[in-house]
């Protein structure tokens, strides 16, 4: 029979030549997972405009072809390009608004067409909520908008990453006929409220929680970014 000494002994051995055996295969498995974290931000903001291929070459050609990243300031002046990936919204929100990077994701369909990716960055019942939305170069109409969430309930705050529920906020209007910022609401359907359709979407139903914090997440993540898209319309 094995001594206590040994057998405690053989123990540490085996965990320590384990950890060593994970740390390689972390080290090794390391730039494929950081190939699929960025493959998932391309598949996501592509699916703001409604691009829901899933093949990875597809998804890696339409991005590189036609997806600007910039990054931007409060100003609405593009200070930088290429890193926009890099940055961290919530970090971002933390700071003096005067300190802010902002990433934007510029779609060119053609010469003529471009749509202009907002990343959001929010909380719900659970944990955080996040998503893009797509405006079009009229700077008001939303052409699409895909939403995600780190652990919300099945069937309830979860819906936010459903379909019918981000079908909704196409052809929406983020700002008043009187140039007003006002958002696309989130709104739940026996609500009482001043927004008209155009700029409502209708809240999910039992997800109250989830409902508000995108309500609050599309107004936070929007408006930084109206200094930018007025200089590009004063500009045409």
């Amino acid at each position: 029979m094995h001594s206590n000494k040994y057998t405690f002994l053989f123990a540490i051995g085996i965990s320590v030549i384990t950890a060593i055996l994970l740390a390689f295969a972390a080290e090794g498995l390391r730039p494929l997972q950081e190939a699929n974290i960025k493959l998932d931000i391309k598949t996501s903001i592509l699916r703001s405009i409604r691009e829901t291929t899933t093949n990875r070459d597809t998804i890696e050609k339409i991005y590189a072809e036609k997806v600007e990243a910039l990054v931007i300031n409060s100003a609405g002046e593009v200070i930088s390009d290429g890193h926009a990936d890099e940055i961290v919204l919530k970090d971002e929100f933390a700071k003096p608004v005067a300190d802010r990077q902002l990433p934007l994701y510029v779609f060119n369909e053609s010469d003529s067409i471009q749509l202009y990716i907002i990343p959001m960055q929010g909380t719900g019942l659970w944990g955080p909520i996040y998503g893009y939305i797509s405006i079009e170069n009229d700077f008001n109409t939303v052409y699409g908008a895909f939403f995600s969430h780190k652990s919300e309930t099945p069937g309830l705050g979860a819906e936010i990453a459903e379909k019918p529920f981000q079908d909704q906020f196409q052809g929406k209007k983020i700002m008043s006929a009187d140039n007003f910022f006002i958002s696309v609401r989130v709104v739940k359907k026996a609500a009482k409220t001043t927004f008209s359709n155009e700029h409502r979407v209708d809240g999910i139903s039992g997800g109250t929680i989830t409902s508000n914090g995108a309500d609050q997440m599309l107004q936070k993540s929007i408006e930084p970014y109206l200094k930018y898209f007025d200089k590009l319309k004063n500009a045409s």
